[in-house]
């Protein structure tokens, strides 16, 4: 090797050497080019994390939590990236301390929130190593920054775990105190045991199960906090006034936004669901999903699945929320609330039964609503022209539109497929509609 071949590789070597500047530097530059993947690491994360800590099946709302708190972490990690800042002097994501409260109040186990932070901190530095390998780092640089990024990523897991996990403790133990929450565990167990034990669940809450019970689920949406025990005390009384209920209701508060409720007849009642929700006067803010009314011990646990069932039906991101109160009763809500088990099965069954007219637009939402009403008229123009205010003329221009559309689809499904992939969209909304390009 030449001198001036020596003298240049000094220099590189120098220009490149892994000074505490240098390293600082290349960390923002990764930060900032995570900042730039943002959504696309956080989803991952949340992905793998819904995966393979699969803790709140069929619960929308706590899963939208947690995927807050996911993006929420995601970000504050990436503005300890770009900006420097040290950890101790962060204040926790909101979204992350509100998700550990939830936990607690719906008895998740501790464990299971601690592993998730792990599984965060593993799949963060994945994106991370790919960022460095983006970039034609020389080796000892690179390492350097590998080893500052692991030093920062390990800090803030450690921090924020330590910080969700007494927020956790506490709130569980604050919980545990709130008059009512006494009934959660067992009520749980009534519901899931394969050998429930009546004798005993009577005993310790007041509640006779050789009656007629109607599960109902109420729960607070939006930001704004509502204090969910007072709705309850205060609708569950009008309403006993209202529907001669026999006895007090069973009320379990299952977490700070969320309760369960069941109202106990002497034989059914002279009041179907529909008119426990209008008589249930709901605050702003606050939903209402009902179950059918069942007798005694099958009856109660029957009625209150049913109610979950609507109120996964009414908590899917993306379905219609201009209603306070859904039951599952309701049309279309007892077979939207099976196939809502697979989204992505049913989203792609509504698309190839009804073509063009799962399309979200105007146009299409239209005639799907005609259609929809045509075939519940059990295929009379009068009557749907007389229920949708319509001429007879206009029903039947649109009727026909829409079999013709769906027909060019290449469509072959009979009425009944047509019926219910037209409700699935009435319940549903966008989680099944599509999007035109």
């Amino acid at each position: 090797m030449s001198n001036s071949e020596a003298s240049r590789r000094r220099l590189s070597e120098t220009l490149s050497a892994p000074t505490p500047d240098r390293v600082s530097g290349v960390v923002v530059e990764i930060g900032a080019g995570l900042r730039a993947r943002a959504a696309e690491v956080a989803d991952g994360m949340a992905r793998r994390l819904i995966r393979e800590v699969a803790y709140s099946p069929n619960d929308p709302l706590l899963e939208q939590l947690r995927i807050a708190s996911v993006h929420a972490n995601v970000a504050t990690l990436i503005d300890i990236l770009v900006d420097g800042m040290p950890v101790g002097r962060m204040q926790p994501p909101r979204a992350a301390v509100e998700y550990a409260r939830r936990a607690a109040q719906r008895e998740i186990p501790p464990n299971l929130l601690v592993r998730s932070y792990r599984m965060g901190e593993n799949a963060m530095m994945r994106f991370c190593h790919d960022e460095v390998g983006r970039r034609d780092l020389p080796v000892a640089l690179g390492l350097a920054v590998i080893d500052r990024i692991t030093e920062i990523v390990y800090s803030y897991a450690d921090w924020v775990t330590l910080y969700v996990f007494e927020t956790y403790e506490a709130e569980r133990e604050r919980w545990l105190d709130i008059l009512g929450n006494v009934h959660q565990s067992i009520v749980h167990g009534l519901l899931s045991a394969t050998t429930p034990d009546p004798a005993k669940f009577e005993a310790a809450t007041d509640y006779r199960l050789d009656r007629v019970h109607l599960g109902v689920i109420l729960w607070c949406t939006g930001n704004k906090e509502v204090d969910i025990l007072n709705v309850a005390e205060s609708r569950v009384a009008s309403l006993g006034r209202q529907l001669e209920f026999d006895g007090p209701p069973l009320v379990t508060a299952i977490d700070s936004r969320t309760l369960w409720v069941w109202f106990p007849f002497a034989g059914l009642p002279a009041a179907d669901p529909g008119a426990l929700r209008s008589a249930a006067d709901l605050p702003a803010g606050v939903r209402l999903a009902t179950g059918s009314p069942g007798h005694g011990l099958d009856g109660f646990r029957r009625s209150h699945r049913q109610a979950a069932a609507a109120h996964l039906v009414a908590t899917l991101p993306g379905t219609p929320s201009d209603r306070s109160a859904i039951g599952f009763g309701d049309p279309g809500v007892a077979v939207v609330s099976l196939l809502a088990e697979d989204m992505e099965a049913t989203r792609t069954w509504v698309r190839e039964v009804l073509g063009e007219l799962a399309d979200d637009t105007e146009s299409a939402a239209a005639l799907r609503e005609t259609l929809s009403t045509y075939y519940e008229t059990g295929q009379s123009h009068v009557r749907t022209a007389q229920r949708m205010a319509l001429h007879r003329n206009t029903v039947k221009h649109r009727v026909a539109k829409a079999l013709r559309s769906i027909r060019m689809h290449g469509g072959t499904h009979e009425r009944l497929d047509i019926a219910v992939a037209l409700q699935v969209c009435r319940v549903l909304g966008g989680n099944v509609l599509r999007t035109p390009d």
